[in-house]
Order: structure tokens, then C-alpha cells, then sequence
């Protein structure tokens, strides 16, 4: 069941950063896997799937700006 909810919020979360980035959502998919968000995402140790979808697409959204920049 978890694993259930947990593909549907990162379907979620790759179609606002779909948005977000004005790309298509196959292409979200692929920035999306390459984060440590992701990473984190699929570790319940980090917690973070508590967190709301639009911080997680925010984060992600930081994540690769400063990937960009170093």
C-alpha cells in the first residue's frame, strides 16, 4: 500500500516540475530521478514524504539551480 501512495506523489511532483519547467512530463521524469530530492524521497528515513508536493517540486527547483551554478 505505501509503495502505492508513494508513486503517486512522485507522479505528482514530476507534473509540476513538468510545469514548472515548461518541459514535457517525460523529460521531468528524467530531471526528477537525477535529484537527491528523489533520492531522498525513496528513503523514509529523511522523512520527507510528509512534505507537501510544491515544497518538494521548490526544493528540487533550488536543487538544480545550484547544480547549474557549481
Amino acid at each position: 500500500m505505501r509503495d502505492n501512495v508513494l508513486v503517486r506523489k512522485k507522479a505528482g511532483i514530476i507534473l509540476m516540475l513538468a510545469k514548472a519547467l515548461k518541459v514535457t512530463p517525460e523529460r521531468a521524469l528524467g530531471v526528477f530521478y537525477q535529484t537527491n530530492t528523489n533520492r531522498m524521497l525513496s528513503d523514509a528515513r529523511f522523512g520527507i514524504h510528509l512534505m507537501s508536493n510544491r515544497s518538494l517540486v521548490k526544493d528540487i527547483l533550488a536543487e538544480l539551480g545550484s547544480a547549474a551554478r557549481g
